[in-house]
């Protein structure tokens, strides 16, 4: 498998984020508990329910001696107590409802009268309540149903709280976060690798701080900038510096925060932060990740999304409405420029599109150099080796490097990171980890070797191929195996013979294994891919076919909700797609025809520089290049164990690297 280094993976830079507080159940707890409690003392203080009897049952009862005593309630009801267990009902108690006078169940004094004389006849009490229940008791019983709707409703608002990040009628309020110039750690010194951006919102710093000398001549400040670029190139970093420059209040929103479930609540979101900007007025707003709401609008299956485009709208409207002479000014960032609604981009709004690049060599030593003074650095340690060796990486990528070595060098017991920490985080974050636990079998391990051997012989041998970095049979990440060149100098573009080069380095696997092996296998699938796919754009796209000549035939490549193609689309007939698959077909079969001539020809020098992976696994490029003239390779020295950790190196693996050593190379974050 062949990995040049010009070719990256897009890493997003990682970003921080606030630590989430943890839940504090502790009060919903106590409330919980102290409503289960009240009610089940107010339910057992009621006691049993009482039985229901009639006046001329009670009597009965009387005369058998059962009643122990007889309350006449005002003119409500009568209750009293049986004597004993011997009555048979179910409660001590009975209660007797009446009505009044006229009734069957009436109590007239008469009545009254007689109860009287038989319950004191059977020495039981009687006795006369003319005050009715009371307010309170009322209230008394209907405490528990408060008390579980109070329970109730501090539920679901806690639930809306949670959902919506404040109360129920919080929805439409903005959760742009504020910061001050006491709170901003990052300036323009700490912004490296991408000068001319830098540069360029400068002018907007110069406005904020003295307004006044622009509108001395008519000078109007862009009302929006965009920044744009692939992901870690340091667009946010580059909005908090001038944040940390500007001295003026910085309000910091995702476009993701804008979106609900309920149409409206974004826009109305979006008026809400205006609002605030317009009363913190100078300030900058920054919009990170605009395309989660500036998507173009009306694409996708059956039309836009409501709840997006009503935001968007909202967001072109209040860019319409402020003036910049309130010196308000909206920085938005963002990497799918291509999927943004063009009202966006019109003169007016976004004034201003800044594009960040990928950091060149100097660049990516002043990242390093940067990074570098957060870890002690062995002095033998040259950056500038590393940022040649590090073409096509982010600031992002810059920084994950310096991090990795350092954990590799507190891991191996060193007190400083060395160069070969610093190469083996670049391999383990451009290839992934070595797998050196990983059994192979001695046939495969063969197999693998001539491969790679063949993929570096090509190299070495080919002209304009990319210089030979290193090549190992140690597998890393998916591949069992990797070749990896290095180019020169950062690049731009690529000639015909480079892409024809390229070629026959990828074959170089595939016909190794078929000129010592006699059978081919599926480990050169992704070379096949490579290879592949730099015929098909040398064909389609960048006219280098003299049979098809300078015209562009790519095909329409537009993702469904992304762009404004619903369905994949043909610019070309089926006699020139004939043509497309033929020149495509001949590029590859001449460039594996010249591989299998080459790899014949110089079959010692393929042997020799297997034999060489067979016995040290890995082999660097001047090292290859020895045996492919016919050297022989010196012996190594043995391996050296790891040593054992030091207590600073142990102390270190508490607190993290320390910032001492020599003095750090000048230069600037990315």
């Amino acid at each position: 498998m062949v990995l040049p280094f010009d070719d990256p993976d897009e890493n997003p830079s990682p970003q921080g984020s606030r630590r989430a507080r943890p839940r504090r159940n502790g009060p919903l707890l106590l409330l919980a508990l102290g409503l289960v409690t009240i009610t089940v003392l107010l339910f057992a203080h009621r006691g049993p329910q009482a039985h229901k009897t009639t006046l001329e049952q009670l009597e009965a009862d009387i005369e058998q001696g059962w009643v122990e005593e007889v309350v006449i309630v005002g003119s409500s009801r009568v209750e009293g107590k049986y004597r004993g267990e011997t009555h048979g009902y179910p409660s001590q108690s009975f209660e007797i409802p009446y009505t009044g006078e006229g009734e069957s169940n009436s109590l007239d004094t008469g009545r009254a009268q007689r109860l009287e004389r038989a319950v004191l006849a059977k020495k039981g009490n009687f006795d006369r309540r003319d005050a009715e229940p009371g307010v309170g008791a009322h209230l008394l019983s209907l405490l528990p149903w408060v008390l579980l709707l109070v329970f109730m409703w501090f539920l679901i608002s806690r639930q809306m709280r949670s959902m919506s990040g404040g109360g129920v009628m919080q929805f439409g309020r903005s959760k742009a976060r504020m910061h001050l110039k006491e709170r901003s750690t990052v300036s323009f010194e700490d912004v490296a690798g991408i000068e001319e951006a830098r540069d360029e919102v400068q002018e907007i710093v110069a406005f904020l701080k003295n307004p006044g000398q622009f509108r001395k001549i008519g000078a109007r400040i862009p009302r929006g900038v965009l920044l744009m670029g692939p992901p870690g190139c340091g667009k946010t970093l580059l909005a908090k510096a001038i944040a940390g420059e500007a001295e003026v209040p910085f309000f910091s929103v995702s476009g993701s925060d804008f979106v609900e479930m309920f149409v409206g609540v974004g826009a109305s979101r979006v008026r809400d932060l205006f609002r605030l900007a317009r009363e913190s007025a100078p300030c900058i707003v920054f919009l990170d990740e605009i395309d989660a709401v500036g998507r173009r609008r009306g694409t996708g299956l059956g039309g836009g999304h409501d709840e997006r485009e009503q935001t968007l709208n909202q967001i072109l409207v209040e860019m319409d409405g402020f003036d910049t002479d309130q010196g308000i000014i909206l920085l938005a960032a963002t990497n799918r420029p291509d999927v943004l609604d063009p009202a966006l981009l019109r003169p007016g709004r976004f004034d201003r599109q800044i594009v960040l690049n990928l950091p060149d060599v100097k660049g990516r030593e002043q990242i390093l150099g940067i990074h570098a003074r957060k870890v002690r650095l062995d002095a033998s340690v040259d950056l500038a080796k590393v940022a040649r060796a590090t073409p096509g990486f982010s600031g992002a990528d810059l920084e994950a490097i310096v991090n990795e070595a350092a954990l590799m060098a507190v891991t191996k017991g060193r007190d400083a990171v060395q160069t070969l920490d610093l190469e083996e985080a670049r391999d383990k974050l451009r290839f992934g980890r070595s797998r050196k636990s990983m059994v192979m079998g001695e046939a495969e391990r063969r197999l693998t070797a001539y491969h790679e051997a063949g993929h570096a012989l090509m190299t070495v041998l080919t002209q304009k191929a990319d210089p030979l970095h290193k090549v190992t049979i140690i597998p890393r990440g998916m591949a069992l195996g990797v070749t990896m060149s290095l180019p020169e100098k950062d690049r731009y573009g690529m000639s015909r013979g480079e892409i024809l080069a390229r070629l026959r380095v990828c074959f170089g696997g595939r016909v190794a294994e078929q000129l010592v092996c006699g059978d081919i296998t599926s480990g050169a699938q992704n070379d096949i891919e490579q290879a592949t796919e730099l015929a098909r754009m040398m064909v389609t796209k960048w006219g280098m076919s003299d049979k098809v000549g300078p015209v562009s035939y790519a095909e329409g490549e537009e993702h469904l909700f992304l762009g404004r193609e619903v369905t994949r689309t043909v610019d070309h007939s089926e006699a020139v797609a004939v043509v497309i698959d033929s020149e495509i077909k001949r590029f590859l079969d001449e460039a594996y025809a010249d591989t299998v001539k080459v790899l014949q020809e110089n079959m010692d020098a393929l042997h020799r520089i297997a034999a060489g992976l067979l016995e040290h696994e890995t082999l660097e490029g001047n090292e290859v290049e020895t045996l492919a003239k016919g050297g022989t390779l010196p012996p190594r020295p043995p391996a050296a164990p790891a040593p054992t950790a030091t207590p600073a190196a142990r102390a270190d693996r508490k607190g993290g690297p320390r910032p001492e050593g020599g003095k750090p190379l000048e230069g600037y974050a990315y």
